[in-house]
């Protein structure tokens, strides 16, 4: 189990950092507000000052401006909470299976799993596997299905190749084509926090960002 790259110590550091930056910015724009307003009130005409309603204005203002700047802090440091937490819970997925958009065909003892979505009811479905050349190796009609989740399995013995493999899925329904999106299945093998979004290394497909994760078997 790699849990090398993950890197929660050096994302709160940042948060820590990017908050204590935002805080002084805020701070500043406060002071330089009030000086602002002192000498305005200093250098006023004595015959025609500033009314109270002008000042509470004023003064609304800098309390506005202080109120963003808080609540912007309370939102970065939330952000930077939830960001460890992610990770932290992300380190479960190490070792698991993941379904994700895909079409790469994992054969285990001469069987293949394959799920895909079809974007509505379809009355003709069919199943194309393909070698790494990109020839089609074999082909399957699945019939008609529904819209949704579909799964299939597919019997990896009638070709003489196992590696390298990927498939397409056709539907139609009457003379409409419909759209059908192909899932793969990985195994996580270590999580990546170093970047800007949380991310998966997959033994399969390499480095995913985690939101494409559509389910875990």
């Amino acid at each position: 189990m790699d849990y090398t790259s993950l890197n929660v110590n050096s994302s709160t550091n940042r948060t820590t950092s990017t908050t204590a930056a935002q805080s002084s910015g805020a701070a500043d724009t406060q002071d330089r507000f009030l000086k602002l307003l002192v000498a305005q009130m200093q250098n006023q005409d004595p015959m025609n000052p500033m009314d109270n309603a002008a000042v509470t204005t004023q003064l609304a203002q800098i309390q506005t401006v202080t109120g963003v700047g808080t609540l912007n802090n309370s939102i970065q440091s939330l952000a930077g909470q939830f960001s460890q937490m992610q990770a932290l819970q992300s380190v479960s997925l190490v070792g698991r299976t993941v379904t994700l958009p895909g079409d790469q065909l994992t054969v285990d003892n001469g069987k293949a799993a394959i799920s895909f979505d079809l974007a509505g009811n379809a009355d003709a479905v069919k199943l194309e596997v393909l070698n790494g050349a990109g020839t089609v190796v074999a082909t399957e009609n699945l019939g008609k299905l529904k819209g949704g989740n579909q799964t299939y399995t597919w019997d990896a013995s009638k070709t003489g190749e196992t590696t390298n493999l990927h498939y397409r899925i056709t539907a139609t329904n009457g003379s409409t084509a419909v759209s059908a999106t192909t899932l793969t299945r990985d195994v996580v093998k270590a999580v990546n926090t170093s970047g800007s979004t949380l991310q998966l290394e997959l033994k399969n497909a390499g480095i995913v960002d985690y939101d494409k994760v559509r389910s875990l078997g």
